[in-house]
């Protein structure tokens, strides 16, 4: 099973790059602590990631806990941080 996760704004600065694809991910929190493994800096994309919202496939995860939300062969997350402006 692969997994695409999409940085958006901080995250993707953060992570240097605008998505990963990750094998074997079954749950959002899963596939954000290999996400976290995979980019071992000082902490900065664990900290952004803390912090955002969560897309699977275009709907929203909401309030729901990541190690609830389960993820299909496929699926593309999207981490959107909290945007200023406007």
């Amino acid at each position: 099973m692969t997994v695409t996760l999409r940085y958006w704004a901080a995250a993707k600065e953060a992570a240097g790059l605008a998505e990963d694809a990750f094998a074997g991910p079954a749950t959002v929190a899963e596939l954000l602590a290999a996400a976290v493994a995979a980019h071992p800096d000082d902490g900065r994309l664990a900290r952004v990631l803390g912090r955002c919202a969560f897309l699977v496939d275009g709907d929203p995860v909401g309030t729901r806990p990541p190690d609830s939300v389960a993820l299909s062969d496929g699926a593309v997350v999207e981490a959107l941080p909290p945007f200023a402006g406007g």
